[in-house]
């Protein structure tokens, strides 16, 4: 292999590590500058969410796995929303609103609720296509964790505690 061809590779691999440090988990990059449209028709930004720990789930409903886990991350919400912790729940774009609108509401979800019609913030996030897909965000606005499936819970927690207290 030529030289050339050998730092190619080498500029690639290096990517790609870095890459699977942060979306593994292990690492933190900025969050992604997306506007989420919220079901009340208000927006709320990437930039807004800076000053609280943020817990951004994309989710659908058609998703047994993402309903099943729906209760913990409310529990969750509710455990840490007075000590500057928010949750955004994002449907994903091919989600019917009124299916996403009537499980918020006959749940009760006491947190904001997006639906990403158009797909960009899905996009956005690391290009997510499978759900229920969590990320945790820290008071600088980096994601610091990723999830794909049900997170352990008493894992974020404890990482939740961690960042609150930071």
């Amino acid at each position: 292999m030529n030289l050339k061809k050998w730092l190619a590779t080498a500029v690639v691999v290096a990517f790609a590590g870095v890459a699977a440090w942060v979306f593994l988990g292990t690492g933190s990059a900025p969050a992604p500058q997306s506007t989420f449209v919220l079901l009340d028709g208000s927006s709320r930004t990437t930039e807004q969410m800076k000053g609280r720990v943020t817990l951004v789930n994309f989710w659908a409903t058609s998703c047994t796995t993402c309903v099943a886990e729906m209760p913990e991350i409310v529990a969750t919400h509710e455990k840490y929303k007075d000590k500057g912790f928010d949750t955004l729940a994002v449907a994903m774009s091919y989600d019917p609103p009124a299916y996403v609108v009537n499980f918020a509401e006959s749940r009760k979800l006491p947190f904001q609720v997006a639906i990403d019609n158009t797909g960009a913030n899905a996009k956005a996030w690391g290009d997510v296509k499978l759900t229920p897909s969590t990320f945790i965000v820290d008071k600088q606005g980096r994601i610091v964790k990723s999830f794909v499936g049900t997170p352990d819970f008493v894992e974020l927690h404890k990482l939740i505690e961690k960042l609150l207290a930071a």
